[in-house]
């Protein structure tokens, strides 16, 4: 990509993911995703109404006068994104490709977690961790990011998420809030997934492209694999390759909603021909 077209690009992104950080999303990211608790902010005196459990005895009886401890919550974050840069990101046959949309999504929780002070880091994998960029706050650090999305080409075009959940379980030692943005078209991360949710509060929002979901009766047709490369002439005025191939796609959405709910991760599905901002508050509000 050109330097002038990419400034242009992470401008664009900049000011609409911006825009929805500040006056939409905002408030909802600082109620779903919390900070780690409360923490001892000062001692002052006694008002009316106050909750005698919080009264500092040793300060009562030195001054004679009842005073309370005052907690705040400790609301500073390290928010991680695993973002998906495998080879079936390249696909959208509507508005916009899979990896277009995960790149907006993505920086809009950036700028949504920069508001709340909280640091902001990515991780981009494909079958194996591509590259980290370590947590940071100010908006230096999410152009950046949104430029490294852009610009950004993996060595490995497929996709397993057991090695970035892997790596986020052992490397990431303190509990963070981790966003995996992925259309989780991967082996079975079932047990990963379980053991890295132990450890993290995840969200995962799963990126999906209409025409992903059901082969359309147009004839012969040549499909490629974005991931093996694999290409393939198909017949698909053929009703039972149209069935098969429906039923195989119901299969894997349900297998990947169960994986989600046993593992006690909150999710959202996002479609590339949809806005994806009603989509967002909904997941927000829920949690």
């Amino acid at each position: 990509m050109e330097a002038v077209e990419l400034i242009k690009k992470v401008r664009r992104i900049e000011i609409k993911a911006r825009g929805l950080s500040r006056h939409i999303f905002a408030g909802q990211y600082h109620s779903a995703f919390k900070g780690r608790g409360i923490a001892f902010s000062e001692v002052r005196e006694y008002r009316y109404g106050d909750d005698i459990r919080n009264i500092d005895w040793n300060v009562t009886a030195r001054f004679n006068h009842p005073y309370v401890k005052v907690y705040e919550e400790e609301r500073e974050l390290t928010v991680m994104l695993l973002i998906d840069v495998s080879g079936s990101g390249i696909f959208g046959t509507r508005n916009s490709f899979k990896r277009e949309v995960m790149t907006e999504i993505a920086a809009v929780l950036a700028f949504s977690a920069i508001l709340n002070n909280d640091k902001i880091g990515v991780m981009f994998f494909s079958d194996k961790v591509e590259k980290i960029i370590r947590p940071q706050k100010g908006r230096k650090h999410i152009l950046r990011i949104i430029r490294e999305l852009l610009e950004f080409n993996p060595e490995s075009k497929k996709t397993d998420l057991n090695e970035p959940l892997r790596y986020l379980t052992n490397a990431i030692r303190k509990r963070c809030t981790a966003f995996i943005i992925s259309d989780f078209i991967s082996p079975d991360f079932d047990e990963s997934l379980r053991i890295a949710s132990n450890k993290h509060d995840i969200a995962a929002l799963k990126i999906y492209d209409p025409a992903e979901t059901a082969i359309p009766d147009i004839g012969l047709v040549r499909i490629s694999d974005p991931e093996s490369g694999f290409e393939k002439w198909v017949d698909t005025s053929s009703s039972v390759l149209r069935r098969n191939y429906s039923q195989w796609w119901n299969n894997l959405s349900e297998k990947t909603k169960n994986t989600f709910i046993r593992a006690g991760v909150d999710s959202v599905s996002v479609s590339t021909g949809e806005d994806y901002v009603p989509a967002l508050i909904r997941f927000f509000k829920k949690r």
